[in-house]
């Protein structure tokens, strides 16, 4: 095995490994657990790596004062890149104290053997372990990156050591503290911001006295827009923020577009037209041309709980963070940059919290509590967020427009594929476009306004334009995207960018590609698939589904979706879906190909999580907006799917050992709602293009 690239970046072994006198084995990675069960993968290649019980490694928190860097925990990479990484580091570790073990028993290398974390030699009485070596082993000594290191195998799918319980669950199903709401520094402060009504509103005038003189307010901070206080206690902290925002005057200007047009919105402009992909010339004569175009609204990251940030700034002014960012190096980075402070005398934490899709408000929560901590130095502060907080100032998912038109051939088969991909920008994280993005940054008096969000480079796999080439082997393809410059919402990156809005596209136009020439749905995609994985994926499907024995009349229809996220894991899905009253789903069939499979149970844990929020964001989300202000600011108006109306969820997964292990985390996104969409068509007979699929929808379909 090569050394991954970080590895290369981050080349001394003890940023990773340290090995301790009891016999445990401490593994740093710069991934953050976010629910996806990471750490309990990396534990198992750890384990498997260096030849330990399990239950022998303790993965630490990521901290960038101790752990490597490995960028954010995003893109369904973790298990690529940082399972790769502790992959290559213990192999190579395990050989140095293999090389330590032959001069102690006086053996060469090669005779010694390592089981149950035990070093041995055939013919020689005396053994060791990593504990009574540990001290002979350099870890501080860069490891070879140049160098084939030889790694050993994980165990067969389904076999007991895939399906280990899981680190993180434990405590959050028994209530223990784990949370960064339930961390308690000595000397906790608490602190809350009062945000603007609106993203284009500015802070007019305030007179906090009334509120710094209440008992229990520590300070009012003012500086510019940006408005907080911190308190004694949380509850003092609540009350006299609502006060303080009742004192607040503010100047507002009608910013937003028209909910109802977003499509007008997407395709106004300005907007940067690149081109994704143009291939080929059709195979045979254009006999008929289909064209249909697909839509879903902004969505919000809608986590169970608010985002949630504690700092606290030491005498010497070095600032310690703690945060759920997804990325705790660029959030130094980025913090530093907006106190224009040396990013060495910045630390951040990672601490888990409930719910994390992508780039949400932890980094902003994070922020917040720096500038407040700044105010009572030596004391931390936590600043939690409000749910309309949240919900209105947490960076957005982007709405996104997909045209798509298709050639067929006389004998049905699709000869020319042309999209058109209309949306905002889907990465604004800290430190994008050389700017801080950090919200209460752009708050503060000469602060640094917010740029347009951005996409993803291609190599990183791209953001509005995601999954936007189909998985078929179309002979000649013409696809270009058009990415707004000037938005009117702040978006970024929320699971699977763009792959969610194109897979749902490509798998419906197919299902009515498959109905005008009167194909069977599965056959129809069959007929243009020739990736291997990608018809076993949907072989294994159809079988395990019963799609052959499906019913074709009454309130209940079954749709298919399949899709190969960014050249990784496939994942295909059918959906049984009964339209009456309402839109309900009644089932979902899920099959799934990672690669080679690390933790089982996680795999399908990500692939049914992933299945569920889908269909969230398929019948339920969408983001609400007059001309000033985002309006979707609790539950009532930005409902999401609620216990009752999770279906039953069945995850398939093809284990394939000869392959790479690839994400699982945002493969079901997009299939998932194809295949919701496909069903719902088959139940009423008419074909809803616009997310979110509800029954309002359905009605409005009908009538047109």
């Amino acid at each position: 095995m090569k050394a991954p690239r970080h590895v290369v970046d981050n080349p001394a072994p003890r940023r990773w490994l340290a090995f301790h006198p009891d016999g445990t084995v401490t593994v740093r990675t710069g991934k953050v657990e976010l629910g996806q069960g990471i750490l309990t993968a990396i534990q198992i290649i750890a384990a498997a790596e260096l030849d330990v019980a399990p239950s022998a490694v303790r993965i630490a928190a990521a901290d960038t004062a101790l752990g490597p860097d490995e960028g954010p925990t995003a893109g369904s990479m973790s298990v690529a890149d940082a399972g790769s990484a502790v992959r290559f580091v213990c192999a190579a570790v395990r050989a140095r104290f293999v090389a330590v073990a032959a001069s102690e028993l006086s053996v060469a290398p090669d005779g010694v053997t390592v089981t149950d974390a035990t070093f041995a030699a055939p013919g020689v009485g005396r053994r060791l372990t990593y504990a009574e070596l540990a001290d002979r082993v350099d870890l501080d000594r860069s490891l070879d990156t140049d160098a084939e290191v030889a790694t050993r195998a994980t165990a067969a799918a389904g076999s007991a050591d895939l399906m280990p319980a899981r680190l993180d669950l434990p405590d959050k199903v028994t209530g223990r503290p784990r949370y960064l709401t339930d961390l308690r520094p000595a000397g906790l402060l608490w602190g809350r911001v009062v945000r603007p009504p609106s993203p284009a509103a500015a802070l007019e005038r305030v007179d906090p006295v009334e509120v710094e003189a209440m008992h229990g307010v520590v300070t009012v901070v003012c500086d510019g827009s940006f408005l907080g206080l911190v308190a004694a206690d949380e509850r003092t902290a609540d009350v006299a923020a609502e006060r303080l925002g009742g004192l607040a005057v503010w100047r507002e200007l009608p910013t937003l577009p028209d909910e109802d047009d977003l499509a007008g919105y997407l395709r106004g402009g300005p907007s940067t037209t690149f081109v994704v992909d143009e291939t080929g010339e059709p195979a045979a004569a254009v006999e008929r041309r289909l064209s249909a175009t697909y839509s879903r609204p902004f969505l919000a990251h809608a986590s169970m709980a608010p985002s949630c940030g504690v700092a606290r700034w030491s005498s010497d002014g070095e600032l310690h963070v703690w945060s759920h960012s997804q990325n705790i190096f660029g959030l130094r980075a980025a913090v530093a940059q907006a106190l224009a402070m040396d990013p060495q005398r910045v630390s951040v934490e990672h601490v888990e919290h409930a719910g994390a899709y992508g780039h949400n408000g932890a980094d902003d929560a994070a922020f917040d509590a720096a500038l407040l901590a700044r105010t009572v130095p030596g004391r931390p502060v936590q600043v939690r967020w409000s749910r309309r907080d949240e919900l209105s100032w947490a960076p957005f998912g982007s709405a996104q427009l997909v045209d798509l038109s298709a050639g067929l051939d006389a004998d049905g088969r699709v000869v020319s594929w042309e999209a058109d991909i209309w949306s905002q920008g889907h990465t604004s994280r800290p430190g994008y476009a050389g700017s801080p993005g950090l919200l209460a940054a752009a708050h503060l008096e000469g602060g640094d306004p917010l740029p347009p969000p951005v996409d993803p480079p291609p190599e990183r796999g791209a953001g509005s334009a995601r999954g936007a080439v189909p998985d078929y082997a179309f002979p000649a393809r013409r696809i270009h995207g058009h990415r707004l410059d000037q938005v009117a919402l702040r978006t970024s990156s929320l699971r699977s960018l763009g792959a969610f809005t194109n897979a749902f596209a490509i798998e419906c136009f197919m299902d009515e590609l498959a109905q005008a020439v009167g194909a069977d749905p599965v056959e129809y995609r069959l007929a243009h698939l020739d990736d291997e994985r990608g018809r076993a994926v949907l072989t294994a499907l159809a079988d395990r589904s019963g799609w052959a024995g499906r019913p074709r009349d009454g309130d209940v229809g079954w749709g298919i979706g399949l899709s190969q996220y960014k050249k990784g894991g496939w994942c295909g899905v059918v959906a049984e879906v009964e339209a009456v009253a309402d839109v309900r789903l009644r089932r979902l069939v899920l099959v799934a190909e990672v690669g080679r499979v690390v933790h089982l149970d996680g795999v399908r844990n990500q692939v049914e999580g992933g299945a569920v929020q889908s269909a969230s964001w398929t019948l339920k989300e969408r983001v609400r907006f007059d001309t000033c202000r985002v309006t979707s600011v609790d539950w009532e108006t930005y409902p999401i799917l609620r216990f009752s109306e999770v279906p039953p969820v069945e995850v398939h997964v093809l284990d394939r050992p000869d392959l790479p292990s690839v994400g699982a985390g945002e493969i079901a996104q997009g299939p998932t709602a194809a295949a919701i969409a496909n069903g719902l068509a088959a139940a009423v007979g008419v074909r809803v293009r616009d997310l979110p699929l509800t029954a309002e929808a359905v009605v409005r379909a009908l009538e047109s």
